[in-house]
């Protein structure tokens, strides 16, 4: 038992305490990786995960039927509806019989749909229905990728209204290609002469197109610019977890002929809520890895995200606002809190929570770039350094008193405001604009900020 202990604390500093800094890549990567499985395995441990999954369950059978309907409309007006029935048959493939159960199902409360018998309120409501599943979606893959800020109205009509309609036509195009390469002579020429290779390729397909498909996912959802190798790498993960487990959950269900005796009517429904279940966790899973993949800097040894302490809020806060005013000074593009993140090397969220009350403060600005970049809203003379080191402070107070008076305390009080009276005389009167001006900026630091700006 004390052995295994020593083992497990000897990985765990081995994965979390070497510097990855000086070690070759072959080296570095695979504990990066470790780390990553780590984090990602503690998120699933600390319930967000599962809890997020568990809400797009609740709105997904709410929203099924009415989502396919849209897509049906949609569909069926190109004369290709046909091919919705195969695509949700190969999505609830895992439920086997209980799966072409729940399709037949759904397609013919679909086909009752009819947008004169519904009215107006009802048609509504059904669109209602649908944009709601995705803005929960939505939801999902920011909280994961610890994004605050929603799209504005304007992007998100777009942005669901190309996913209603553009996107069932996107999925039976592939779906047509595939099926008429599948059927094609010269496919069946190609078979004879590359057999076992057109069986390996055939065996992978379904892997690579659930890879590619939530590539996409990773890459358009979100309300943050997305890596193309982090939501790849997200994708292999989450692609393989699929595969893999649905692979599982179709033994699964071959072998529960128990819960049908059991549950009766009710085994075809819990069995597709628990692939739901899984499906969904599955995707945000792989969103988890691609997120410390693209961001390292909320890989920390405990639980939850990275904390500053008070010197560190408070350097950081000065280093940005430097930052911002020297590129303001030398009329550079203005930078954004992502790039200052990098900069800094301190997480994004982080560097955004630092910012926020010389913001409201009136001390920074936002431009109407997207990505919002940052610039002074005041001359930088008139910023003194004690009034941005006492909002930085007091962000993070509380509306509860201080305590009782005790006679008993007074020293630690008249301690506190000495350090407080140093302080303000060491920096009376001295601006953002004096910082600028006391230390020029490296050389190279100029090259940096236009390469990444």
């Amino acid at each position: 038992m004390k052995s295994s202990r020593a083992l497990l604390a000897f990985l765990y500093r081995w994965v979390w305490e070497t510097d990855l800094g000086p070690l070759p890549a072959w080296r570095a990567i695979p504990l990066r990786m470790l780390r990553i499985l780590h984090a990602v395995i503690r998120d699933l441990a600390a319930g967000q995960l599962t809890l997020r999954a568990m809400s797009l369950v609740y709105t997904t059978l709410l929203s099924l039927v009415p989502l396919l309907a849209v897509s049906f409309s949609v569909l069926k007006g190109l004369g290709v509806h046909y091919r919705v029935e195969p695509l949700l048959h190969n999505l609830l493939e895992p439920l086997g019989e209980q799966g072409v159960e729940i399709t037949t199902r759904v397609i013919g409360f679909v086909e009752n749909i009819r947008a004169d018998v519904l009215g107006t309120v009802g048609l509504a409501f059904l669109i209602f229905t649908v944009v709601s599943l995705i803005q929960k979606i939505e939801a999902a893959f920011n909280a994961t990728w610890r994004v605050s800020t929603n799209r504005s109205l304007r992007e998100r009509f777009s942005n669901y209204l190309s996913v209603l309609l553009v996107g069932p036509l996107l999925v039976v195009s592939a779906l047509g290609m595939t099926a008429t390469i599948a059927h094609s002579e010269q496919a069946a020429e190609m078979v004879v002469v590359l057999g076992p290779l057109l069986d390996l390729m055939g065996r992978l397909l379904p892997y690579l197109m659930v890879i590619v498909a939530f590539t996409l996912v990773y890459l358009l959802v979100p309300n943050t610019r997305v890596r193309v190798r982090s939501a790849l790498l997200g994708a292999l993960v989450a692609g393989f977890l699929w595969e893999s487990v649905g692979w599982a959950f179709t033994s699964f269900v071959a072998g529960s002929g128990n819960y049908t005796a059991i549950y009766s009517a009710f085994a075809t429904m819990i069995l597709f809520m628990i692939w739901l279940f899984l499906s969904w966790l599955i995707l945000l899973t792989g969103a988890s890895f691609a997120f410390y993949h693209q961001h390292p800097e909320y890989l920390v040894h405990g639980p939850g995200s990275p904390m500053l302490s008070n010197r560190q809020r408070e350097r950081g806060a000065l280093a940005a606002l430097l930052l911002i005013a020297r590129r303001f000074q030398r009329g550079e593009p203005p930078c954004s809190t992502a790039w200052l993140a990098t900069r800094l090397s301190l997480p994004e969220l982080l560097v955004r929570a630092l910012l926020e009350p010389l913001e409201a403060a009136g001390y920074l600005t936002r431009t109407d770039a997207d990505p919002p970049a940052l610039l002074p809203a005041r001359d930088l003379a008139s910023m003194r350094l004690d009034e941005v080191l006492g909002l930085v402070r007091d962000a993070r107070g509380t509306s509860q008193a201080e305590g009782v008076h005790d006679v008993e305390l007074e020293p630690v009080d008249r301690l506190l405001g000495d350090l407080e009276e140093a302080m303000a005389r060491q920096l009376e009167s001295t601006t953002l604009a004096d910082l600028c001006a006391s230390s020029g900026a490296p050389p190279e630091e100029t090259a940096l900020a236009r390469r990444a700006g």
